[in-house]
């Protein structure tokens, strides 16, 4: 008997999430198909692939090979998937993005209706990862990313940049007053983030001329929980443009020093890696973020 895409489909899904009972969901069967299917497999390869512990599942030997094996010939079938895709001009199969929580909310979401509408062939799976994650580990076709590159393996397409500013709600500068220089932020409460810490240099000088690095009275991990926070009066907050220009423009923030905040603007990118010829699904993605966000600056 011959291992069938279904049986790789299985054992991949399996190592990928972690448990069997993750996999039947990932792959939309019943617990005990997908035992069964991973079963059949070991069955025909005579050998054990995955160890049972009883905490979780873990590869044998003989499974981390196999594996090996599997992710090339489920790549291929892809690749030649698409291939026939592209033949007939519509770009197919699953495509799968990582951005942070406020890129993904306020950029890319708003752009899907257009992108479904242009290619419904695509299946969209869309993750958030607050840090950097590895695209290989995750199965991740393309990650947006902001802020300077440092993965010399992967590569990437500017999607332009994103201005910083220093913003406070109409509410909290109400109850705790404006200040009026930079030097007068260390009265107020300040959100920054947890890491990384060059985050939480701010686009201003203090008193001796230097970069003024603040340190937050309340710290998160995620842009967008800081960005509700300083709605809801809680501090003062420095973020970028992609994910405050709706705040701004209907006066739920403000911007604080504008005739003394320098321009620094962080960089974005979309990152992949470009082992074979890149996919269509990719590509028309890319392309389609890239036109959208070249029509309306962040800063606008």
């Amino acid at each position: 008997m011959k291992t069938t895409l279904d049986e790789l489909h299985a054992f991949v899904a399996v190592v990928d999430s972690g448990s069997i009972t993750a996999a039947a969901d990932l792959l939309g069967l019943t617990i005990s198909a997908t035992s069964r299917t991973l079963g059949r497999l070991e069955e025909k390869l005579q050998t054990t692939l995955l160890r049972r512990t009883t905490r979780r599942l873990e590869l044998t030997e003989e499974g981390a090979a196999f594996l090996q094996h599997a992710r090339a010939i489920l790549a291929s079938v892809d690749e030649a998937e698409e291939q026939m895709a592209a033949r007939r001009m519509r770009p197919a199969g699953r495509l799968r993005i990582d951005a942070a929580t406020p890129f993904m909310l306020h950029v890319l979401v708003p752009l899907l209706e257009g992108f479904r509408a242009r290619y419904p062939d695509v299946v969209l799976e869309l993750n958030s990862n607050e840090g950097i994650i590895d695209l290989l580990e995750k199965r991740t076709d393309v990650a947006f990313r902001i802020g300077a590159l440092k993965d010399s393996t992967l590569h990437a397409r500017p999607m332009g940049t994103s201005r910083v500013r220093v913003l406070a709600s109409p509410a909290y500068l109400k109850r705790h007053g404006k200040p009026a220089s930079p030097d007068q932020l260390g009265r107020h409460a300040l959100l920054g983030f947890t890491q990384p810490e060059t985050l939480n240099d701010w686009p201003l000088r203090d008193a001796e001329g230097n970069a003024l690095h603040i340190r937050p009275t309340i710290t998160s991990s995620s842009g967008e929980t800081l960005r509700h926070m300083a709605l809801a009066g809680l501090g003062i907050v420095c973020l970028s443009d992609f994910m405050t220009r709706e705040d701004r423009r209907h006066g739920d923030l403000l911007q604080l020093f504008p005739k003394q905040t320098l321009d620094v603007r962080q960089p974005i990118n979309a990152v992949y890696y470009r082992n074979t010829a890149l996919a269509a699904r990719i590509t028309c993605f890319v392309d389609h973020v890239a036109q959208a966000l070249g029509q309306q600056p962040f800063d606008a």
